[in-house]
């Protein structure tokens, strides 16, 4: 988002780097995964699987390389690493949660989640989840569904569940998002109504939330595109005429990011690109640092979902 301006130590993660523990098995890294949410999916702490492979605990992972994933040995009591400011990280579980395997073999997807990011993780194929779960391998996943990663394939009369969180406690004056699983035609809908190409704002919604209304970041960015409190303040103030939109409504708040999205674009000629990249690390700061590794990857996602979603 706009106001993620975090300095990032960024550490390549080399294939094959050196490992201090006998590995249980290999990782490849998939777009958008950090320490935290690979030992997190593993039954690990962020110290145990660095330790295990030679590197910071502060280290930033790069797509396509390859992490040595150790034995489970049940101590978690080292502290995890949560500084990471990708909205996949924002959204994965706690790392002191069972690894998805050992829980009845499922996984719940998280906003952004790929078949083909989970197949990797977990030593599958794309073609073998989808058929497991009825899925199409070339579509895209439902955060807080849950698919079998057993080889079973999902029950009729068991759907796939899907986990809406609690709302926050509006007594606290905190925010409140309607719990709503909005479509990719809803958020197209509203950025064409605007002047901004469907598919770009589709992509970023989905790889913002994975079109789930009710999320709450750590950082309080909300909502289905997941804009922070100061950035919705610059919003309401200088792209909307009153009355203000609500961040809490979804139908606003995909607004309030097709509005921002329209303004980067004016501001960047048109570029795509340099639009997602201003959405996720603040434009003034692009122009004046360039793309810090972790927005390359969020740029590089995003375009990937556009021509999903049918863009070019």
């Amino acid at each position: 988002m706009t106001t993620r301006k975090l300095l990032l130590l960024v550490v390549i993660v080399a294939l094959g780097a050196p490992a201090t523990a006998s590995a249980a098995f290999v990782h490849v890294i998939a777009p958008g995964e950090s320490l935290s949410s690979v030992a997190a999916a593993d039954g690990l702490s962020v110290d145990q699987l660095a330790a295990a492979n030679g590197i910071s605990a502060e280290s930033q992972l790069i797509a396509g390389s390859s992490l040595q994933i150790p034995p489970q040995t049940g101590d978690l009591s080292a502290p995890s690493d949560t500084s990471s400011a990708s909205s996949s990280d924002e959204s994965a579980p706690a790392p002191e949660s069972a690894s998805p395997a050992s829980t009845g073999g499922g996984y719940t997807v998280a906003p952004g989640d790929t078949l083909s990011g989970i197949a990797a993780r977990y030593g599958t194929t794309v073609d073998q989840l989808a058929s497991a779960n009825g899925l199409d391998p070339a579509g895209l996943l439902l955060a807080g569904a849950t698919i079998s990663l057993s080889g079973a394939p999902v029950s009729s009369s068991e759907p796939v569940s899907v986990s809406v969180p609690s709302p926050p406690d509006s007594s606290s004056g905190g925010p409140d998002p309607t719990p709503e699983q909005v479509s990719a035609s809803d958020v197209g809908a509203i950025a064409q109504q605007n002047g901004v190409s469907a598919s770009l704002a589709e992509a970023i919604g989905y790889q913002e939330s994975g079109f789930n209304n009710d999320l709450v970041s750590s950082t309080g960015a909300i909502g289905v595109m997941q804009i922070e409190p100061g950035t919705w303040n610059d919003i309401n103030q200088t792209l909307v005429s009153p009355p203000p939109l609500s961040p809490d409504s979804a139908s606003d708040n995909i607004r309030g990011g097709v509005l921002l999205l329209h303004s980067l674009l004016d501001q960047t000629g048109g570029d795509s690109a340099m639009a997602a990249a201003g959405y996720y690390q603040g434009l003034q700061s692009v122009q004046e640092h360039g793309m810090y590794s972790d927005t390359q990857q969020y740029v590089n996602n995003v375009m990937a979902l556009q021509q999903r979603f049918g863009g070019q």
